[in-house]
């Protein structure tokens, strides 16, 4: 069984940063949940993917409203996924959800495997006020 946890969340101002983490347990070792990252869900709106990382190849993967102001990093010592977030915006209020999920074979990470994981956190609320 694969256990997610985030923290990291919290309330700041624009303009402000952040940094979620997200750890990746499993009751037996396995090194194939090689795709990690986050999507978030606003009040009212429909989930949105944020960004993505090939824990394998560093490849990653970022949505267009957060390209260039988020980084997702990963730490596999730790196995822990990192979302470093500046230049916040009000609009980048919500819960923030972590997911780790197996790359296919012939497949690759990205943003939509993330999001279809069923290995997902509680998610961690943030709240930027202008």
């Amino acid at each position: 069984q694969v256990q997610v946890v985030e923290s990291g969340g919290g309330s700041v101002q624009a303009g402000g940063s952040l940094r979620l983490s997200c750890v990746v347990s499993r009751d037996t070792y396995r090194d194939d949940y090689d795709c990690m990252g986050w999507f978030r869900q606003a009040p009212g709106k429909e989930r949105e993917g944020v960004a993505a990382i090939s824990t394998g190849r560093g490849s990653t993967d970022y949505g267009d409203s957060v390209k260039g102001r988020f980084t997702i990093s990963h730490d596999s010592a730790k196995n822990t996924c990192y979302l470093e977030m500046n230049n916040l915006k009000t609009e980048d209020t919500a819960l923030y959800y972590c997911a780790a999920s197996p790359t296919p074979v012939g497949g690759y990470c990205s943003i939509p495997l993330v999001m279809e994981s069923k290995s997902r956190g509680q998610g961690t609320q943030v709240t930027v006020s202008s």
